[in-house]
């Protein structure tokens, strides 16, 4: 299978988002994206909050949505790593009063951090004493592509893309996103590579900053693909070899008398070396 052909593929859908007032916010003042800013945290949380960090403002980042496009964390999972995120610093809910042509109602506003703030920056964030920025309301969009679930039992290539946040945070893939460069990776397997080398080769020698983990994942899918492994030899089978001809094997050269070769006459020490020199030339066609 060419890799241009791998390439031509639909792009993945779009990450859900969510009613107005009820998605994802970012909060003010967060340090510039770098490599380490979710070292402090268990794999599952920091593989899941740096999904979060790269969805866009609006985004739904609930368990159940987010158990739908990560692979590999059902609803529960997702929502203790939340929690978790929580007591972290790095996701703030704040309950606000809005006024709506049908009168006053309750939003739950969700903020997320790429740095960890205390809670007492929270705090002084919720009593406005943080400076912030006012974020435009979104209008609610059309209805959201379906996001492709991973199968109970998943492709090796599948698996291999959705392990990659595991081994750094900054290549979670969404499920659609493993879905799309599946046959990428099946194109991996199947030049007799193993999914821990596939692994390795993908996260060898990160930059310091990733801004689209999936367009990552191609271009080194695409770049780093290994050759096309040699054909199979036929193993060497002594019975191919072809037999001797019966002219060579029929007589002994040697004789009865191959410890008196002086006492022979000069045309018949002749005919022998003649004869043995045919048999050994025939003997080495036959090895190669």
């Amino acid at each position: 299978m060419a890799v241009a052909n791998l390439s031509a593929v639909l792009p993945a859908p779009a990450h859900p988002m969510a009613n107005p007032g009820f998605g994802k916010r970012n909060a003010p003042d967060q340090a510039p994206p770098t490599g380490d800013d979710f070292a402090h945290l268990p794999r599952r949380e920091a593989t899941i909050a740096a999904f979060i960090d790269r969805l866009p403002e609006g985004a739904a980042m609930d368990a159940k949505t987010l158990a739908k496009v990560l692979p590999g964390y059902g609803q529960q999972a997702c929502g203790s790593a939340l929690r978790y995120l929580r007591e972290a610093g790095h996701v703030f809910i704040r309950h606000v009063s809005k006024v709506t042509k049908t009168g006053v109602r309750r939003v739950t506003r969700t903020f997320f951090s790429r740095t960890a703030r205390s809670g007492e920056w929270w705090k002084r964030f919720e009593r406005g004493e943080a400076p912030t920025e006012d974020a435009p309301e979104l209008e609610p969009e059309t209805e959201p592509e379906p996001v492709p679930a991973a199968a109970p039992r998943a492709s090796r290539a599948y698996r291999a893309l959705a392990s990659l946040g595991r081994t750094d945070p900054r290549l979670t893939l969404s499920a659609a996103e493993c879905a799309h460069l599946e046959p990428l990776a099946a194109e991996w397997l199947s030049r007799h590579i193993t999914t821990e080398q596939l692994v390795a080769a993908v996260t060898a020698g990160l930059p310091s900053q990733i801004h689209s983990p999936a367009g990552f994942v191609r271009k080194r899918l695409e770049s780093k693909i290994p050759p096309l492994p040699p054909r199979p030899v036929p193993a060497y089978n002594d019975r191919s070899a072809p037999p001797s001809p019966d002219t060579f094997l029929s007589e002994d050269p040697w004789g009865d008398e191959q410890d008196n070769w002086s006492a022979l006459p000069p045309e018949q020490v002749t005919r022998r070396v003649d004869i043995l020199r045919a048999a050994a030339g025939i003997a080495r066609k036959a090895r190669t």
